[in-house]
């Protein structure tokens, strides 16, 4: 097996052109919007087997103090899905390429792949790989707009009729320029989770802001063109929920917020998911990726209202030293100490 340790860009290119399963997150403008905060420098690798099949796996890699003892993320925690991507993807490259993460000098490698792939679970033995359960949903395009309006739930079907009756319209926003709605109601949304979660206030927008730091929806928008959207939802002239969607070969449903009191009534965040599969379905996107759900039984429940099936699948840890145990133990200090309550709540969609 070849391997480049910074992928060619036009064979990267040409690998995702083949791959009908390939993420908006996996294409080089997206590794490009993760570096630019400074915080990750693009390490993405490519992998050329002896059959003549080839894989890319996008890969950064932490730079300053963080990446002193070297970590590398395929990809970053809230920076959506990574793992291989290529046709005809095998337990066999997987476990080749495994190794060759396993052999490199980091501390730790983290590898997130997409829900879809099978095969990755043959590495959950490995000596140095520590997997961590988890569960998303994806709605399946194949069968069209008409396959995807069959696969709408009664309730569905209502909400979407209320909010045609209260006359609630969708603005698609391709450059960025509505973000700062977005920034509002994502600032709303952590008042409403560090409350139910009995989190301190201050504590709960500094983790939001760790996650999701200012600028860095901006810098997506402009780094993917075209393959961004953000929708947002409007009452009269009152801006009510909105939702970013990135398109390409498959559809990724990334983030979403809300003003629960004008949206909720209106049933606005319904009409949001179905004008977004509806142009899925226009573009031809083979998926519809709505990603993590976690333990969330309501937005397991909303997810599959719009027909979208659930999915188990793991990520992977290839660690020198022990750091998954020790960060999970820090946060359940943590958690104790303040008197932290894990909710049912729908911050479950910003888990990416």
């Amino acid at each position: 097996m070849r391997v480049h340790s910074r992928a060619p860009r036009d064979q990267w290119r040409a690998v995702l052109a083949e791959d009908p399963l390939a993420l908006p997150e996996h294409t080089p403008e997206w590794v490009d919007a993760v570096c630019a905060g400074g915080s990750f420098a693009d390490a993405t690798r490519l992998y050329e087997l002896a059959d003549g099949r080839r894989f890319v796996l996008p890969l950064v890699r932490v730079t300053g103090l963080g990446g002193v003892v070297g970590q590398l993320w395929s990809l970053p925690r809230s920076w959506g899905l990574g793992g291989l991507v290529g046709p005809d993807l095998d337990p066999g490259a997987i476990r080749a390429v495994v190794d060759d993460l396993a052999a490199l000098p980091a501390v730790r490698v983290v590898v997130r792949p997409d829900p879809l792939r099978d095969g990755w679970q043959v590495v959950a033995e490995h000596p140095k790989v520590y997997a961590s359960p988890r569960r998303a949903h994806v709605l399946d395009l194949s069968d069209g707009l008409d396959g995807a309006r069959a696969g709408l739930t009664s309730l569905t079907r209502r909400n979407l009729r209320t909010a045609e009756r209260h006359g609630v319209r969708v603005e698609v926003d391709r450059d960025g320029s509505l973000l700062p709605i977005y920034h509002r109601f994502y600032d709303m949304s952590l008042d409403r989770w560090a409350a139910k979660q009995n989190e301190p206030l201050p504590l709960a927008r500094w983790r939001g802001r760790r996650r999701d730091p200012v600028g860095k929806f901006d810098r997506i928008a402009e780094h993917m063109g075209d393959a961004f959207r953000h929708y947002v939802a409007y009452v009269g002239d009152t801006p009510a929920a909105s939702i970013i969607v990135l398109f390409g070969r498959t559809a990724s449903y990334s983030r979403g917020a809300m003003d629960r009191d004008v949206a909720g009534p209106v049933r606005a965040n319904d009409l949001l998911q179905w004008t977004a599969i509806e142009d899925a379905c226009a573009a031809g996107c083979t998926h519809y990726h709505m990603h993590e759900t976690g333990d969330s039984e309501s937005l397991a429940r909303f997810k599959e209202r719009f027909g979208a099936a659930s999915v188990a699948y793991s990520d992977y840890r290839i660690e020198r030293l022990p750091v998954t145990k020790a960060d999970k133990a820090l946060r359940t200090a943590v958690k104790k100490v303040i008197g932290f309550r894990d909710t049912d709540n729908e911050n479950a969609v910003t888990r990416r």
